[in-house]
C-alpha cells in the first residue's frame, strides 16, 4: 500500500522560486571581478536567471547538456547556476586551481557545450580553446563596456547574452532524478573523476544542511560562502542560502584577510565557511591590525583538518563558534559536523575543545561506519581506526561515464579512502588518508596527528608528515616544515616539541625545512608532490 501524498518533484529550481516568493527583497551582495560591490534582490536575480535559461535554450542547450562555469562566487554565477539547472541542463563547475591540462581534460570528458567564465580566466581559456572542441560558445560574465577582445569561439558578454531574453521560460517539469550538477574530484590520484548530482540529491542535501545540528541557517543570517562554488556547490550553501531566504555576501576573487574582513564588517556577516588556509590568513590580519569581527557568530572550517590553534583562536580570542566539518565531492559534500550533542555540551570546556578537533558526527541522511580490510565493522571506541565508509541520500553510487568502475560494496557503502575512528558520542576523527597513513614495522602511524602537534609550535606556519622508504621498517615518518616569516629553527627544536606527546616509534626520524609546502587545487597539502620530492630521501634516517 502506498501513501496518498502529492508527487511534488524535488527539483532545485523550486529553491530559487521559494526565495523569490517569500524573500523577494532580500539581497545578494557581490564583490564583482571588476571591483565594485554590486547588490541584487532575489526577485531580480530570479528574473535574470530565467533570462539565462532562455539564452541557453536559444543556443541549443537541451535536457542533459553540460554547461560549464569557470567563475568566482558572484550573483552572476548564481544566475547561471539556476538558469542552467532550471531547464534540465547539467551545471558543471570548473576549478581554476587545477592544472590547465586537467581543466582541458575535464571539459573534454564532460563534453561541455557552453562555457561561462569570469574575465579573470579569458587568457587561460584562449590558450586552452584548441583543446576544447565540444564548446560551442563562450560567455564572459561582464558587460559589453568591459568585454575584452578575444579569439574565443562565439564569445559574448553575459549582459548582452541575456539582454531582452524572455523571463517566462518554464522551469522544472522533469523527474527529480534528472542530472543537475557535475563536479570533478581534484585528481590527487589519476585523472579527476566526475560526480553527477541529481536534483533529488541536491534538494535533500539542502534540507540536510538546514538542520540546526548541521549549519543551522535561517533567514536572519547573513551568509558569506568564502568556499568557492566550484568546491561541491560551495558546500551546499549555493542552495541552502536561498532556501532559507538569507542575505548572501559573495566575496568574488579577493580572498586575502583584509578583503574578507572588510566584507564581514561592512555587510554584518553572521555565518561563513572556508578551508583552513583562508582562516589562517584572516587570523593573521586580525592579529596584525588588532581588528575584531563584531557580527560574526559561526565559522565552518572544512576541506582539510584545521590546526587546533586556529579553532582555539576563533573560540577563545574572538568568541566565534567553530564548526569543524568533513565531507567529499562524492557526498554532495557534507558528511559530518562537530556540533555538540546534549551529552557533549555538558562536558568540561577542555573536553569540548578536544571534540572540536574531530571531524564531527553525521547528520540525518548520512550513515557512517569504520571497517577493516575485510569489510568487518570495527568498534566505536574512539581508539580503533579503520577504513571510513558511508552511504546516504546524497552519496554517489558511481562516477560519470563509469570511471573507476564499481565504487560501492555489497551493502551500498562508499569507501571514502580515509582512515578514521568513531567514538561513543558518534564523533568521527580522521587519522589519515588511506594512501597517506605511514606503515612502519607492521603498525600504522597517523600523519595528521603528528602534523597537528607540529603546528602547535609557535614558529611553524605549515607542517606535513610523509612516509619515506626504510630498508627495515618499510616506512618511517619525515616531518616537512614551513616556518613563519622571519623565524628559524632546527631539527632538535622540532623534535623536542613533539617529545612526550606521541609514541616514541611515531617520532619523525628527520625534519626538513622548506620555503613553501605545496598545496593542491583545493587548498590541501599536496602530499604526492612531497612524496615525489623525498622518495629518495636517505634511508638511514
Amino acid at each position: 500500500m502506498y501513501g496518498l501524498m502529492q508527487d511534488w518533484q524535488l527539483t532545485v529550481d523550486k529553491i530559487l522560486d521559494h526565495a523569490r516568493i517569500n524573500h523577494p527583497d532580500q539581497e545578494i551582495v557581490s564583490r564583482s571581478v571588476e571591483g565594485p560591490i554590486e547588490r541584487i534582490s532575489y526577485r531580480d536575480l530570479f528574473t535574470r536567471a530565467k533570462q539565462a535559461s532562455a539564452a541557453l535554450v536559444i543556443d541549443g542547450v537541451k535536457l542533459g547538456d553540460r554547461v560549464a562555469t569557470l567563475a568566482w562566487n558572484t550573483a552572476r554565477h548564481v544566475e547561471c547556476w539556476y538558469g542552467a539547472m532550471g531547464v534540465g541542463a547539467v551545471l558543471h563547475t570548473l576549478n581554476p586551481r587545477l592544472f590547465p591540462e586537467q581543466i582541458a581534460y575535464i571539459v573534454q570528458h564532460a563534453e561541455d557545450k557552453i562555457l561561462i567564465a569570469d574575465l579573470t580566466f579569458v587568457p587561460l581559456l584562449e590558450k586552452l580553446a584548441a583543446h576544447l572542441p565540444s564548446v560551442e560558445r563562450y560567455v564572459i560574465l561582464t558587460s559589453a563596456a568591459v568585454m575584452p577582445p578575444t579569439s574565443l569561439k562565439n564569445a559574448i558578454a553575459y549582459e548582452d547574452w541575456i539582454a531582452d531574453k524572455p523571463s517566462d521560460i518554464p522551469w522544472g517539469g522533469f523527474d527529480e532524478n534528472t542530472a543537475c550538477g557535475l563536479c570533478y574530484t581534484s585528481g590527487t590520484t589519476g585523472n579527476p573523476k566526475g560526480v553527477l548530482y541529481s536534483h533529488r540529491a541536491n534538494f535533500i542535501h539542502t534540507l540536510l544542511t538546514m538542520q540546526n545540528d548541521v549549519m543551522g541557517l535561517s533567514s536572519r543570517d547573513v551568509i558569506m560562502p568564502v568556499v568557492p562554488m566550484f568546491h561541491a556547490n560551495a558546500w551546499g550553501i549555493a542552495f541552502s542560502g536561498p532556501a532559507v531566504g538569507a542575505r548572501i555576501v559573495m566575496p568574488g576573487p579577493k580572498m586575502d584577510g583584509a578583503s574578507i574582513f572588510e566584507l564581514l564588517e561592512r555587510e554584518k556577516v553572521t555565518f561563513t565557511a572556508a578551508v583552513p588556509t583562508v582562516w589562517q590568513m584572516l587570523l593573521g590580519y586580525l592579529r596584525e591590525t588588532g581588528q575584531r569581527p563584531t557580527t560574526l557568530k559561526r565559522v565552518v572550517i572544512g576541506g582539510a583538518a584545521p590546526p587546533p590553534a586556529v579553532i582555539e583562536a576563533f573560540e577563545n580570542d574572538y568568541n566565534i563558534e567553530v564548526i569543524h566539518a568533513w565531507g567529499m565531492t562524492e557526498l554532495s559534500p557534507m558528511g559530518s559536523l562537530g556540533t555538540p550533542t546534549a551529552a557533549t555540551a555538558q562536558l568540561p570546556r577542555s573536553e569540548q575543545m578536544r571534540l572540536k578537533n574531530k571531524q564531527g558526527r553525521p547528520p540525518l541522511g548520512v550513515e557512517m561506519k569504520i571497517v577493516d580490510d575485510q569489510g568487518v565493522e570495527l568498534p566505536r571506541d574512539g581508539k580503533t581506526f579503520g577504513r571510513l565508509v558511508v552511504r546516504g541520500a546524497a552519496v554517489a553510487r558511481a562516477y560519470f561515464k563509469g570511471e573507476g568502475g564499481q565504487i560501492l560494496d555489497a551493502d551500498g557503502f562508499f569507501d571514502t579512502g580515509d582512515v578514521a575512528t568513531l567514538d561513543g558520542y558518534g564523533f568521527m576523527q580522521i587519522t589519515d588518508r588511506a594512501k597517506d597513513v605511514i606503515k612502519s614495522g607492521g603498525e600504522w602511524i597517523s600523519s595528521i596527528e603528528v602534523e597537528n602537534l607540529a603546528m602547535t609550535h609557535p614558529k611553524v606556519a605549515l607542517a606535513a608528515v610523509i612516509g619515506v622508504p626504510h630498508p627495515k621498517w618499510d616506512e618511517r615518518p619525515l616531518l616537512v616544515v614551513e616556518l613563519r616569516p622571519g623565524e628559524s629553527a632546527d631539527k632538535a627544536e622540532m623534535l623536542r616539541h613533539l617529545d612526550g606527546k606521541i609514541a616514541k616509534w611515531w617520532m619523525p626520524d628527520d625534519v626538513v625545512f622548506v620555503d613553501k609546502i605545496a598545496l593542491g587545487a583545493t587548498g590541501k597539502i599536496d602530499k604526492k608532490v612531497l612524496r615525489a620530492a623525498y622518495r629518495a630521501f636517505p634511508a638511514a634516517i
